[in-house]
């Protein structure tokens, strides 16, 4: 028996005979060409395909994975508009008079090399999308091509990377697992397993061998292991691990109508995150308390070339607000920037993306489209418990300002005798440090707050969480994000206003007991983590 390391990714146990991803490749030749215009249209042909695909793609994604997850498709399409690989594709086949794989080929590892001097925010850090977006193009030039997964019977997947666009087309049914021997715990393809729940190891290195191909291995993905030719003892622990395992989920239904408290009698409350109208029914089956945060900025990036209309939102809205009854809704406004961005918006590029322009700032900056916004949440709160939520605050003066549109919103529906719900709670996210030295002073302006740990965490150490460069020095458990959530908590609480998490660490379960034993209220979760999350509150005593 041979075992590996590697990083878990997405948590199960998966046994069968490994096969490797087998990807059609052919050398990339310089090949000269005659006729140069021909060759542009093969690849604008070939490009148009190509974003096609992607669309397509997206929407099969969005059904599987949810829109936040799909969205990663739509970062692919703005590499295939970018206008500077298209220019530099372009350039190579008309002025060396060069074919268009070694054209696509050379823009793209130019693309990726002069990033961030190009100020190119949006790919730093994703290689592998850029490689996938490559991929695709010199596949539909190509013609006729398909990667192959061999096997008739299940099998493990194993791959040096696999690409997100492979990934969210995994067939749960025929792979039982897969492992890689590349990859980061953030990256794409990793969020994407964790989604479809596919048990997953990462990071293997070299010795993941294409001599194990064809051999019976086991993927632990509690411990990120991985047994090649496993013994008899090893097959039998891993398979009652695995009944452990379907046991557990099965046990995790009976928790449904059952109270967070814990067995002293403290009770919080867990709630669910969400970013799209498809995912309000895995609320609704998951047994969460509300919605503790609407990712309200998918509806952009799912616009196309034109913002959602002040409708198409209150619709969406509203389905969310009578959907939940009387549990609540809180809707955070556009926190559109960063790596988000959205094609009916022009953001610009940024040099640095994550503390660039984003959140509460273009939201003030483009006041009609905040207000269409706020008009929409307003015409909803008709009709149940919702909330508003202003993103990436760092100063009392932005939360004036985003009140006062507010209050504008609400004399223009007042005046057009249109109802709304007057008193509707306001709240802001704490996802800054400025925000955090500054919580007492918000806890008197607002009714409510969301600390989300992700953007705090990532400016607090002044790291990108997605760079896997600086994955080891990365740590989600960091004793100043600690610090914080305390300080932020009892300064909320001195005003007894309600504090939640709705970051990564909300679904920590390392971490739950030390954030009810400060105080936190709520903690907010993806649909599928709040009955695990119930369990452990259940458990402490």
């Amino acid at each position: 028996m041979i075992t590996l390391t590697g990083k878990k990714v997405s948590e199960g146990i998966a046994m069968g005979k490994l096969s490797f991803y087998k990807r059609d490749s052919k050398e990339i030749r310089r090949i000269y060409v005659k006729d140069v215009e021909k060759e542009v249209q093969r690849f604008q042909k070939a490009r148009q395909k190509a974003l096609q695909e992607l669309k397509e793609l997206y929407e099969t994604a969005s059904k599987e994975v949810g829109e936040a997850n799909a969205a990663i498709f739509e970062m692919q399409e703005m590499v295939l508009e970018d206008q500077d690989l298209v220019d530099k594709v372009t350039g190579i086949i008309v002025e060396q008079k060069l074919n268009a794989e070694y054209a696509i080929q050379n823009a793209a590892e130019y693309l990726m090399a002069t990033a961030v001097e190009n100020d190119k925010g949006y790919i730093q850090g994703h290689d592998a999308d850029v490689k996938d977006v490559t991929n695709r193009l010199l596949h539909t030039l190509a013609r006729g091509w398909k990667d192959k997964m061999l096997m008739d019977e299940p099998f493990v997947l194993a791959a040096g990377e696999l690409y997100p666009s492979e990934a969210v087309q995994l067939d749960k049914t025929k792979v039982l697992g897969f492992v890689t021997r590349y990859g980061t715990i953030n990256s794409h393809t990793a969020v994407l397993a964790r989604t479809k729940g596919i048990p997953s190891v990462i990071g293997l290195g070299e010795a993941l061998k294409k001599d194990y191909e064809g051999k019976t291995i086991i993927v632990d993905g509690f411990e990120g292991k991985v047994y090649i030719e496993p013994d008899y003892t090893t097959i039998t622990k891993m398979r009652q691990k695995q009944d452990a395992n379907h046991t557990q989920a099965q046990n995790l239904e009976r928790l449904k109508g059952k109270e967070n408290i814990t067995q002293s009698g403290q009770k919080i409350d867990v709630c669910a995150n969400i970013g799209t109208r498809e995912d309000i029914e895995n609320v609704l089956r998951c047994d969460a308390g509300g919605i503790g945060l609407f990712r309200s900025e998918f509806l952009y990036m799912e616009s196309g070339s034109k913002p959602p209309t002040e409708e198409y939102q209150f619709q969406v809205y509203k389905l969310a607000a009578e959907s939940m009854g009387i549990k609540k809704v809180v809707i955070r406004t556009a926190d559109l920037g960063g790596d988000k961005m959205a094609e009916c918006l022009d953001l610009g590029m940024d040099p640095n993306p994550a503390i660039g322009y984003r959140g509460i700032r273009v939201s003030l900056d483009k006041e009609e489209v905040f207000k269409t916004q706020l008009r929409a949440i307003l015409r909803a709160s008709a009709f149940g418990n919702l909330s508003i939520m202003f993103p990436m605050i760092t100063s009392i003066e932005e939360v004036k300002l985003a009140k006062l549109m507010l209050e504008k919103a609400k004399k223009e529906l007042k005046k057009e005798k249109t109802a709304f719900d007057s008193d509707i709670p306001v709240g802001v996210m704490i996802e800054t440090p400025a925000a955090v030295m500054i919580s007492g002073e918000l806890a008197r302006e607002v009714d409510f707050f969301s600390i989300g740990t992700n953007d705090l965490l990532q400016l607090t150490l002044g790291m990108d969480r997605q760079n896997e460069r600086l994955e080891r020095y990365f740590n989600p458990h960091h004793s100043a994000l600690l610090k914080m959530i305390r300080i932020i908590t009892n300064n909320v609480h001195l005003e007894e206003k309600h504090i939640s998490i709705c970051g990564d660490m909300a679904a920590d379960l390392e971490m739950t007991e030390y954030l009810i034993q400060i105080g936190i209220d709520e903690l907010s979760v993806a649909p599928n983590q709040v009955l695990a999350l119930r369990k452990k509150i259940r458990e402490i005593q």
